[in-house]
């Protein structure tokens, strides 16, 4: 019986360094715990717990009935003192286990908690970043909205500048045709000036004749 209660408290001790300390068992010592909690295990080591606890205050009865049996003698017998021994290290024994176990739960508890707040707080930071995405894109399509109408007045502009343009030029071309059609006039009325101006030299020198 001592030396499984030995052997239970290496386990248990093994269990707590290395829920403590960040080891590559940790994972696979946690599926094994939440494993321990489902299904028919719960039963099991509540019943083994009562066992223990039993066997602990049997021990604690029998110590107090070996003290109570000595109480008229100055001094206990051999077998007294190595039943109060056996009792008094069985005793602590299971007591230690007990509280072992007790440190265990405790222990998985908060590190289920932890890693279940880790797991939290990272949705959070990713929705938050999505979140941040999301409002980055709505700008961006605004800005891009908003340059498409502005890249959409400016093309109009420049259309009615073209329209514009296009009337100059056919203007412009009008009075060039206009332009020389006075021209071509002006050169036909110089040339009949020229001949109205010969047809009088002529019949000024006739008359002088």
């Amino acid at each position: 019986m001592i030396e499984l209660l030995f052997l239970l408290i290496f386990w248990e001790a093994l269990v707590i360094v290395i829920l403590l300390f960040n080891t590559p068992f940790l994972e696979l010592l946690i599926l094994t715990l939440d494993r321990l909690k489902r299904e028919r295990w719960p039963l099991i080591l509540k019943t083994a717990a009562a066992t223990l606890v039993v066997l602990l205050l049997s021990g604690v009865y029998a110590i107090i009935n070996i003290q109570k049996h000595a109480e008229g003698h100055a001094h206990l017998n051999p077998t007294d003192q190595l039943l109060m021994a056996n009792h008094l290290l069985q005793t602590t024994l299971i007591g230690v286990v007990l509280f072992l176990a007790l440190i265990i739960e405790r222990l998985h508890h908060y590190t289920t908690e932890l890693r279940i707040t880790r797991e939290c707080i990272a949705a959070i930071k990713k929705y938050e970043a999505t979140k941040a995405l999301q409002q980055e894109r709505d700008k961006l399509k605004l800005n891009f909205v908003q340059l498409k109408s502005d890249l959409n007045s400016k093309a109009k502009d420049v259309a009615v500048a073209e329209a514009n343009l296009t009337a100059l030029r056919k203007q412009s071309q009008g009075f060039l045709l206009e332009n020389q059609r006075v021209l071509e006039e002006n050169h036909n009325l110089r040339k009949k000036l020229r001949v109205l101006d010969r047809r009088l030299s002529h019949s000024d020198s006739k008359k002088n004749m």
